[in-house]
């Protein structure tokens, strides 16, 4: 409990928040880097002869040439009809040997005066030689052998006529030259290069919050009685949407933007409601996009997130009979489509 409350007074327990200042801090987004930049390639045209059909050859093809000739042919073969001669001879002579030539030894006499007692010591023997002994007798030489001769009798022709090759057949071969053109080459001259840049680091400035003051001490707030009960914060919402017009604006600036700056430790809730139509699940999800929708409000205008609640319940609170099938006017629709407010305590 607070200390020394004053009677008839209302009370909420508040825990005290961090408090934070703002602080700007510079920020590098992005590093320094290099910067490439190609530089294209140079090319020179140059003239090139190029061979779009190869050197070849042809053949002509010339007949042969004949003439035409008189030929005769032998259709019966002749024989050779045969003559004899007889041999001839001439007369001659022959010296004959009719007996060979001879010698011997023969015995003359007795050596006188021999003294040797045999008789064949003393015989005188002389070598005797006797010439051959010729005849001449008539004889026939040779003069031709016999022979004979021939002489061609019969055998039988026919003329004919026939074509003799004059000129052989023969290919002349004709050189076809090649076949070219002349085109346009792009010769690289100079390869692309790359020129280098060094782009330096981006930096920015932010605000950053930083804790200046540690918070979490209890303290009581006095407030109204009243606002730690629901209580009506009168905006009108389109039906479907949960889109703040600027005349809702306008009342959570009166009746929420300012308590919360004049209290600074007080949490509140903002409870969303919608009317029966629809059904329960997009009703419900409808309700919290409008809480949402508040308390989003009340942070762009500097209030802290942490001392927001937003609650959305749908169809889940009618403020009148206006429940799902029963008739109901607009206006008591209206009713239940409302949003509410209270002061919570920690």
């Amino acid at each position: 409990m607070p200390p020394n409350p004053e009677p008839g007074k209302c009370y909420v327990r508040c825990i005290t928040p961090d408090v934070w200042e703002e602080k700007e801090i510079s920020v590098m987004v992005r590093p320094a880097y290099k910067e490439l930049t190609v530089v294209p390639a140079e090319y020179k045209e140059v003239e090139e002869k190029i061979m779009i059909k190869p050197a070849t050859k042809k053949y002509i093809y010339h007949p042969a040439e004949f003439k035409t000739v008189t030929e005769t042919i032998q259709i019966e073969d002749p024989y050779n009809a045969l003559t004899v001669h007889p041999a001839t001879f001439r007369d001659s002579s022959q010296v004959i040997e009719i007996a060979p030539a001879t010698a011997r030894f023969e015995f003359q006499g007795n050596y006188e005066n021999c003294k040797s007692d045999d008789p064949r010591d003393c015989m005188v023997l002389c070598y005797v030689e006797y010439p051959a002994q010729y005849r001449t007798i008539p004889i026939k030489l040779l003069n031709n052998d016999a022979y004979t001769t021939a002489e061609k009798k019969g055998g039988k022709t026919i003329t004919i006529e026939k074509q003799v090759i004059v000129k052989d057949a023969w290919v002349e071969e004709v050189e076809i030259p090649a076949e070219y053109t002349t085109i346009t080459k792009r010769v690289l001259v100079k390869d692309e290069t790359v020129e280098e840049k060094t782009i330096p680091a981006e930096y920015v400035t932010e605000k950053i919050q930083v804790l200046k003051e540690k918070g979490g001490l209890e303290v009581w707030e006095e407030i109204d009685c009243e606002l730690v009960d629901y209580n009506i914060l009168p905006i009108f919402w389109e039906f479907g949407s949960a889109t703040l017009t600027p005349e809702a604006k306008k009342v959570i600036d009166e009746k929420l933007l300012a308590l919360m700056r004049a209290k600074p430790y007080i949490r509140i809730e903002i409870a969303s409601h919608t009317d029966s139509r629809g059904s329960d699940e997009a009703n419900l999800a409808l309700s919290q996009r409008r809480a949402e929708a508040v308390v989003n409000y009340l942070v762009s205008r500097g209030i802290s997130r942490d001392r927001l609640v937003a609650k959305g319940y749908g169809e889940t609170r009618l403020v009148n009979k206006c429940d799902d099938g029963v008739p109901c006017t607009e206006e008591e629709h209206r009713q239940n489509r409302r949003t509410e407010f209270r002061v919570l305590s920690n």
